[in-house]
């Protein structure tokens, strides 16, 4: 895997505070940021997988301005 560099403009507070979890658990600075996107990538799958969907955005956007101006049908209406 190719790896790429980044600067993070992080709080000293709690730059300060990962640092102390990194030494206390032996892991570097890396590893923990790694750990962190990948916990965040995988939060966000769903919502990349949906927008891949040809007119996905734009047909939320055409549903919520239906329900602005009172139309479209209640969640009852289409479950049966």
């Amino acid at each position: 895997m190719t790896k790429g560099a980044t600067t993070l403009r992080l709080p000293e507070e709690r730059l300060k505070v990962i640092r102390a979890i990194a030494g206390y658990e032996n892991r570097s600075l890396t590893d923990i940021f790694t750990e962190m996107a990948d916990e965040y990538i995988s939060r966000h799958k769903e919502t990349l997988e949906l927008l891949k969907i040809p007119d996905f955005l734009e047909e939320c956007r055409e549903g919520l301005e239906e329900i602005k101006a009172g139309k479209g049908k209640s969640l009852r209406a289409l479950g049966n």
